[in-house]
């Protein structure tokens, strides 16, 4: 017999992969939550599935036990990891992952900068718990009481990792996307013709170049600090390593690009911007995490 609830079940899986990804870093990783969430969901008899008021909110709360389980092993998973580890990259709109974009704009613009490189980057640095009770109110707009089913805390103590969590996000607006995409055309001009002053000049300072190659692919080990430090390895790597194309291209809602070399895309760039230069790079070669990517 056909379940009666398949519908409203099945057209949760956008919302489940947006929450996990965010939460993880990792679209496979977010895949393979969704999937563990239906195969819980199917496990119980249809007579205790009837009885779940909202299934939506059951399978966001499995769905957030998952991951805070996963987030909680993912210490020991990062001490494994060859070199320095960088959220896996998604390309153009798949951050609705098939889905449409939110209708309104103030929930557009939130979650588009909640899968920044940026953000996704310090999401990692707080704790599990943190992480879940942030990421499940500020973003998604659960309310604390609905936060402490998932977390398996009161929701005063939600509330204080919510809080602790929003006082490293940078709420400071940064630049728009047109002058994004302008910084990263330049920079792109300049690595292509091997302008070290132009690139210098792109470059703050004190800017950070961090790359992930899992250990797969050729790629510096220890993060470059330094515009001019982060402008010479450029030209080497440019001097040094074979014809590729570069493209522009949308990298996790923001303006990136992407090296492409004979059909396959080698390397994912993602940019954060301020006052007009380079703060950080992140070069994206782990060929596991480019799965999401194809040519054209």
């Amino acid at each position: 017999m056909t379940d009666p609830q398949l519908p409203s079940v099945i057209s949760e899986r956008r919302q489940l992969i947006n929450l996990a990804y965010r939460l993880l870093g990792s679209l496979a990783e977010a895949e393979d939550v969704v999937q563990e969430t239906y195969l819980r969901w199917y496990a119980l008899s249809e007579r205790q599935r009837n009885e779940v008021a909202v299934p939506g909110a059951w399978l966001t709360t499995v769905a957030g036990r998952i991951c805070l389980d996963l987030l909680g092993s993912a210490r020991a998973r990062r001490e494994r990891y060859v070199g320095e580890w960088i959220p896996e990259p998604i390309p153009g709109h798949s951050e609705w992952f098939g889905g449409p974009a939110p209708a309104d704009p103030a929930d557009r613009v939130t979650l588009d900068e909640s899968i920044s490189m940026a953000f996704l980057v310090v999401l990692d640095s707080m704790t599990p718990a943190e992480r879940v009770a942030f990421v499940l109110h500020d973003v998604f707009r659960y309310s604390f009481a609905e936060v402490a089913d998932v977390v398996g805390r009161t929701p005063a103590a939600c509330r204080q990792l919510a809080s602790s969590a929003r006082r490293r996000i940078d709420t400071s607006r940064g630049p728009s996307s047109a002058q994004r995409s302008e910084v990263v055309r330049d920079f792109k001009r300049a690595w292509e013709t091997s302008d070290i002053e132009a690139l210098i000049g792109l470059l703050d300072p004190t800017a950070t170049a961090t790359a992930d190659s899992g250990g797969l692919a050729t790629a510096f080990r220890q993060p470059i600090i330094g515009g001019e430090q982060i402008a010479r390895a450029w030209i080497e790597i440019a001097a040094r390593g074979p014809e590729v194309m570069l493209l522009e291209r949308t990298v996790n809602g923001q303006p990136g690009l992407v090296a492409q070399l004979a059909d396959t895309i080698v390397s994912v760039y993602a940019f954060d911007i301020a006052d007009g230069r380079i703060t950080r790079i992140w070069a994206i070669r782990n060929p596991e995490k480019l799965r999401p990517w194809t040519v054209g």
